[in-house]
């Protein structure tokens, strides 16, 4: 099936108790011992986190979906099925929340790491240790937009016996299948662009195989408790019904942001991989469908620019986040500290679907202020 059909379709169950089109919302914490389909409690098993997961697997391609309450708990969830001593390579531009996580949190627990460029291969064959369990990558990276090329990454993760994940939260689906491309997991952030609708938190792990590893991040989520409401599953599902059209919608705005951006005169760089002269383009024109829609700027006038160009726009809301309808700006260097690696005049922008002449305009005005 294709995937617009897969994303309405998998996971719907309609009720044949009653007619209904839509699969109702199972608000319990337990259930009656004995029922038909071995339900127990809740954070164990929830028929709509079942349909989520279903739905989710059959998206990717994969073998095996474990969906949790946040992007952050999916992502943790992998590293710590990790064992004490363990190496892990980063890129180095990886999510500041990664970063955090593996090199403060779980390095107290024994877990090695070494962080370098993904866009060079042979600083990442070089990294790789005789005991590195795992390469993680994030393509397009946030908030830097790098590319890494997954099926290169794949086959030196292959050769080294190390397990391959990526987060494709930016690229979704829709737009990039990293597991057919040879990574092992694939990860995202289900609280943008699956949900799509800024209204729940979620993240999710698929699977290449359902055994092995996938069984110790099964474990974590049962075990480790941060999975999410059937409520969020529901308003999840919801939201990937109508995935393959927004996508459509946020990569052609974001093309024409993209390019308003680079011929402005306040703009010093233009960070969006659908631009030939991203240094990534030909990397993401070969693995992606499309060059999504999220885009990053470095605006003339450091970081005093940037924080008034961000405030000075009236449709695009000065926010955290990503992935919804509605167009967010953010002037991110503040965001993740003192120890950031994104330079202090970038903003990261994500394109919305409201109309194109509009987003250009009140990008256009805000400038026009600093």
């Amino acid at each position: 099936m294709k995937i617009e059909t897969i994303a309405i379709q998998a996971g719907r169950n309609p009720s044949k108790e009653i007619g209904a089109v839509m699969p109702p919302i199972h608000l319990t914490s337990t259930f009656i011992r004995g029922n038909d389909n071995d339900y127990v409690y809740s954070r164990v098993g929830n028929p709509n986190r079942d349909a989520l997961e279903s739905c989710m697997t059959q998206l990717e391609g994969g073998a095996d979906s474990i969906a949790f309450g946040s992007g952050m708990a999916a992502v943790a969830s992998v590293f710590q099925s990790l064992g004490k001593g363990d190496h892990v390579i980063l890129p180095d531009d990886t999510y500041f929340g990664v970063r955090h996580l593996v090199a403060a949190i779980l390095r107290r627990w024994g877990l090695d790491h070494t962080m370098v460029d993904m866009a060079d291969l042979d600083a990442v064959k070089a990294a790789v240790k005789p005991n590195t369990r795992l390469i993680w990558a994030e393509t397009p990276s946030n908030p830097m937009l790098k590319i890494t090329d997954i099926a290169a990454v794949a086959d030196i993760a292959q050769n080294s016996g190390a397990m391959f994940g990526v987060d494709g939260t930016w690229a979704t689906p829709l737009l990039q299948l990293c597991l057919s491309l040879g990574a092992d997991y694939v990860v995202h952030s289900t609280t943008k662009y699956l949900g799509g609708h800024s209204d729940l938190l979620g993240g999710v792990v698929v699977a290449k195989e359902k055994e092995g590893f996938t069984e110790a991040i099964r474990e974590m989520q049962s075990f480790g408790g941060a999975v999410p409401s059937g409520f969020d599953c529901w308003l999840l599902l919801r939201g990937i019904r109508t995935l393959p059209y927004r996508m459509r919608g946020h990569c052609e705005n974001a093309k024409q942001v993209a390019q308003f951006f680079a011929e402005h005169p306040k703009v010093d760089t233009v960070y969006y991989p659908g631009l030939e002269n991203h240094p990534g383009h030909d990397v993401a024109k070969r693995q992606m469908s499309d060059f999504g829609g999220m885009l990053s700027v470095q605006v003339k006038g450091g970081a005093d620019a940037a924080a008034a160009f961000a405030s000075g726009t009236d449709i695009f809301t000065q926010a955290t986040s990503l992935g919804g309808v509605e167009s967010l700006i953010e002037h991110r260097a503040p965001v993740e500290g003192e120890d950031t690696q994104t330079p202090w005049d970038l903003l990261r922008i994500s394109v919305g679907l409201e109309h194109s002449d509009d987003l250009i305009a009140d990008l256009a005005q805000a400038l026009d202020k600093i």
